[in-house]
């Protein structure tokens, strides 16, 4: 359990900033945590949308998924930043 947990704050944290680095315009506006949160998020989604058109086994690193996955977190850090994000003067 503290492992699998381990590995999802590691791996949110790295798909998020990812997602973060890719979405469209200034998004550096919203808080780490929620940065992490929509990592996580797009992980779980975006393995799950992909295995609904790919194959589940692939031999090696799938780095296909692992694009879904920061994809799907740039469109969370998206919508995270246009409800939350903290507004400029």
């Amino acid at each position: 359990m503290v492992t699998e947990t381990l590995w999802a704050l590691i791996g949110g944290t790295v798909i998020g900033l990812f997602g973060k680095a890719v979405a469209p315009g200034d998004r550096d506006n919203i808080p780490l945590w929620l940065t992490i949160i929509c990592g996580i998020a797009g992980a779980v989604i975006g393995s799950w949308a992909y295995g609904q058109f790919f194959p589940q086994a692939t031999p090696g690193v799938d780095w296909w998924r692992h694009g879904w996955q920061v994809a799907v977190a740039a469109i969370l850090v998206i919508i995270a930043a246009g409800f939350t994000g903290r507004r400029r003067p």
